[in-house]
Parts: C-alpha cells; structure tokens; sequence
C-alpha cells in the first residue's frame, strides 16, 4: 500500500494511506500470471532525480519478480526537453511495437495525440505519478495517492509552519504537469472551504522546471518580491531540495520555512536545522512496483483497459 506520509523531526507519521487505479482493481493486477512476455517501457518525466530512479527500483523488481520473459526499458528526456522529449520516446516505443508505455506525464494534453496513436497501433499507455489530464490515449492511471487528500496534507502544513496566519507561496515544477497542478488546485479548495485557513494568504504560484539552479534562485525571488512570507511550500522534491537550500544559504531559516513534498535522504539536514520542520511524500518504489504490475497484467491480458 503506498502511503503519504508527514515527516517532522525525522519522525514518520503516516498521514493518508490510499492507492487508486482508475479502470481496474488493484488485486486483479495483482493476479496476473507469471512468466509472460511483455515489452514494457518505463518513461517518467525526465532522468537525473532519485525519485525516478526509485520508481525504476520498484519496476525492476516487479519484473524480475513476474519471470517477465520481454524486457524493461527506463529511459526518458532530459528536464530541459521534457515535453517534446516524452512525445518523441513514446513515439519511438509505439514504432517498436512495444506493449505497454509507462508514463509519467509531464506534458499535460499536449501528449495526448501520441498516447492516442500509440494506443491505436497497438501500444497501451498506463499512466503514474501525473496522468494525462484529458485522459485521451490513457487506458489506467496510477495514482500514488488521493489528489484531493494531497491538498489537505499540503494546507495543514502550511497552518502549522505559518501558526495559522500569514502569507506563503508555491514552488511547482511546471506549468503542465498535471499532477502539481492538482494537488495546487485542492490545497486552494481546501483553503478556502474551512475557517481553520481564513488567515493565510496564497500570495504566488512560480515554477521551477524541476531544476534545481532555477528553483533556487525562484524561491529567493519569492523573498524579495514578498518580504512578509513565512512559508514557500514545494509539492516537487526538486523544488523542495532547492528552495530548503536558498533559505540555508541565505540565512533565512528563521523567516521563510520550506514544507511540500520531498525525500528524507535529500531532507534530512534541512529538517535538522529547521529549514523544512515537515514535508511529506510517498514511497516511490511501491509506486513504480504497482506500476510495473499494473502494466504486465494490462499486456498479458490478465485486466483491459
């Protein structure tokens, strides 16, 4: 079961426990046989950061597990080409006559065209991490967590660091990922329908690209531009990492504290110093492991979709 999890103090507790696959039922992926064939392509957003790389640990032993006879493949663009780079690799993997796309979509609608293509030819598309948003050329999404229960989590720490009242700002990754996009959206909802966050003020919501030098130095800008800020709260681990360090660097712990969603390994001195009290994630590896089973069992026919 993937968990949301808060982290304060290097003390785990767990926040939210909740995994939805949209068209199928976990166990069913679960069931599948072992021993099949299935050429199956993991692309996440873009290679180069730990979270990737988990989900990749997880896919891995999915497959070695299931005695898959096809082959796995992890690769993806860089973080400067990510859009037209994940169009072009499932592209190519739909000219492979690869059986399964494993995307995590970092190109909003704009890939819908090539999940359509691919699905028409033969190619399925199960998404993870961040769908397709019009769901277009999508047969299943695997989603880490409720989007809705994110907004929740990413509100109450920004109550608790703010003590209730004050401004704060977002640090996405970036404008299409569809993901980010709706954790923002249910943080806002969340705030607005509960008097508990009558005080805080949303004041910006900036982007990082998911590099780690532009986030950086977005989170100082949002100093500047918003001297009475208390919080910049980052729902990437990017952006988290990066900002955490700005306000390091800068000595600005005391003033502007870094929450959102990030990795232990990665925020364990901020928490210690106090730059980033909490922040909250969920295991990746379970989520490229459900991925890879949910993938194997759409290809094998074990589920449709």
């Amino acid at each position: 079961m993937l968990t949301l999890k808060t982290v304060a103090k290097l003390g785990l507790v767990a926040a939210i426990a909740s995994t939805l696959m949209t068209g199928v039922a976990r166990a069913d992926a679960m069931s599948a046989k072992p021993g099949g064939a299935a050429n199956l392509v993991l692309l996440p957003k873009f290679l180069g950061i730990l979270p990737f790389d988990q989900a990749n640990r997880g896919a891995e032993e999915a497959h070695k597990e299931l005695g898959n006879t096809g082959t796995l493949q992890y690769i993806g663009p860089t973080p400067e080409n990510s859009v037209a780079g994940q169009i072009e690799m499932l592209t190519t993997a739909t000219t492979q006559k690869q059986n399964v796309v494993m995307l995590s979509n970092n190109a909003g609608d704009q890939i819908s065209a090539a999940a359509e293509a691919a699905q028409a030819a033969g190619t399925k598309v199960v998404t993870w991490d961040s769908p397709i948003p019009s769901g277009k050329g999508e047969s299943v999404f695997v989603a880490q967590v409720d989007f809705g229960s994110i907004g929740v989590v990413m509100a109450d720490m920004v109550h608790s660091l703010t003590g209730g009242a004050g401004e704060f700002a977002v640090l996405s990754a970036t404008p299409d990922a569809a993901n980010q996009n709706a954790w923002i959206e249910a943080m806002k909802k969340t705030i607005a329908a509960d008097a508990k966050y009558k005080d805080l003020k949303l004041v910006d919501v900036v982007y990082g690209d998911d590099q780690s030098e532009k986030s950086y130095n977005a989170a100082l800008a949002l100093v500047d531009k918003y001297p009475g800020m208390k919080v910049i709260m980052a729902p990437t681990t990017v952006g988290i990492a990066a900002a955490a360090k700005a306000m390091q660097d800068e000595k600005l712990c005391e003033k502007v504290k870094v929450s959102g969603l990030g990795l232990p390994a990665e925020m364990v001195s901020y928490t210690m110093n106090g730059c980033a009290p909490e922040f909250a994630l969920w295991s990746f590896v379970d989520l490229g492991y459900l991925t890879y089973q949910t993938a194997y069992a759409l290809a094998t026919g074990a589920i449709k979709g």
